[in-house]
């Protein structure tokens, strides 16, 4: 029989991080919280809540202007489903205009607000989530 040597001894691996513990920098925060803002003209609701959902824990500025940006989202699709349901009556053409402007020129003025770092509250919202 031949002795083979001892393995080596093995150090521990490096303690894990939680994915959510590394602060984010300044820069990283406002351009999420401005696509979150931004992401409503395109995709709707999804943006805002994705960003949310991953980001929340990782920065306080984003956890709110997510939160803001989601909120407002919902009521834009909620606006946009009453206006096609009214397309039978024919209000629901103009409405549907209107609404898709006023979240069209809301969502670039929070986005920009985002970019520079201040916390945007749109004029008129239904904070559903909180």
């Amino acid at each position: 029989m031949t002795d083979y040597p001892p393995p080596p001894p093995q150090s521990p691996p490096p303690p894990q991080q939680p994915y959510g513990a590394q602060p984010m920098t300044q820069s990283d925060e406002r351009m999420w919280a401005m696509l979150a803002h931004l992401g409503i003209i395109l995709f709707g609701f999804l943006p805002p809540l994705i960003i949310w959902l991953v980001f929340r824990e990782r920065s306080a500025f984003i956890d709110d202007q997510g939160k803001e940006a989601l909120n407002f989202s919902i009521l834009v699709t909620i606006a946009q489903i009453v206006s096609a349901i009214l397309w039978i009556v024919l209000i629901g053409i103009l409405l549907s205009f209107v609404v898709g402007i006023a979240a069209l020129i809301l969502c670039i003025m929070a986005g920009l607000a985002a970019n520079r770092g201040e916390s945007y509250r749109y004029p008129f919202n239904w904070r559903i989530v909180k």
